[in-house]
């Protein structure tokens, strides 16, 4: 069978193409004109070399292309001077945490014990300069909530960090191995979030949530106004994320899915974001959102925040 060449197809005939041999084949292979020689070029200009015309494409809209279709980019091959030939591989919707029973879910043993997000830059490099901004190697106490193994903690250490973490999380087993690979600067604690008022009166000029409020679990706004108002030092700022986005097959994937959605819903976590937003500039907070596949909240005092 010949490759079908889309050197000088639009997306509007690629993306038909594509999804109809996809219907009945986990990999498809075709023909595109090498990214590489349209450096500078926005998608869909021409490019005419040896009288021959094509259209430019980059790396990045072929891969968010197969993202989009549910899938990989293959490492492509040279096929001839201009040309590669470049393949796409179904993802497997059986390869997600997001399907295990909640008791599974979060254990050691589990898919998502496999997930390093401090090794995907689309985590990384948005959370680690949120980081900086809020001067985290200056903090003296955070209160870290949901930490698991503490992966989210391992910047802050990094960092040159010298004073105490809190974390409070449900999983006893995840805090333990947080607590080996923390040592002394890690204290831990079994407990409900949602029950925090029952903890001793403590204050943390750092209060950390990563991946943690958006879970059916939380009761948002009691949860969010106690931390603030009994947990935060007047100096204190906060940083808190959401996952916009889901773990399948080795893949972190742009957009968070709810249950029984087949594409990406964001108006649940909009309006969640929206009155965080508004509540914490009410009680004289300066609040910058940043991020994509996970979104961030930085929240410091006004009249209070460290110099860039």
């Amino acid at each position: 069978m010949s490759l079908p060449d889309l050197s000088d197809t639009p997306l509007s005939r690629i993306i038909p193409e594509l999804e109809r041999r996809l219907h009945s084949a986990d990999t498809v292979a075709f023909l595109i004109l090498d990214p590489d020689l349209c450096r500078g070029a926005y998608a869909g200009e021409r490019l005419s070399l040896d009288e021959k015309r094509y259209l430019c494409r980059s790396w990045r809209s072929w891969n968010d292309l197969a993202l989009e279709l549910d899938c990989r980019l293959l490492t492509p091959e040279r096929y001839d001077e201009r040309r590669l030939l470049l393949r796409m591989e179904k993802l497997r919707h059986d390869r997600t945490f997001h399907r295990e029973e909640r008791e599974e879910k979060y254990d050691p043993r589990s898919t998502f014990a496999r997930i390093r997000k401090n090794e995907e830059p689309a985590f990384y490099l948005p959370y680690f300069r949120a980081l900086k901004r809020l001067r985290v190697e200056n903090r003296e106490r955070i209160l870290a909530l949901g930490p698991n193994r503490g992966d989210e903690l391992e910047p802050i250490v990094s960092s040159g960090f010298q004073g105490e973490i809190l974390g409070i999380d449900l999983n006893e087993a995840a805090l333990r191995e947080a607590k080996r690979r923390f040592g002394s600067l890690l204290r831990t604690c079994v407990h409900d979030l949602n029950r925090l008022e029952e903890l001793p009166p403590e204050r943390f000029d750092l209060i950390l949530s990563i991946g943690t409020l958006q879970s059916p679990d939380i009761e948002l706004k009691p949860f969010l106004m106690h931390l603030v108002q009994e947990r935060l030092t007047p100096g204190g700022a906060i940083l808190l994320g959401w996952p916009n986005a889901r773990w399948r097959d080795g893949e972190l994937l742009y957009g968070a899915r709810p249950r029984h959605y087949p594409f990406s819903e964001l108006s649940l976590v909009i309006k969640d974001l929206f009155w965080i937003k508004k509540y914490l500039q009410q009680h004289k907070f300066r609040v910058v959102i940043t991020g994509r596949e996970y979104l961030f909240l930085e929240a410091t005092r006004i009249g209070m925040r460290n110099e860039e």
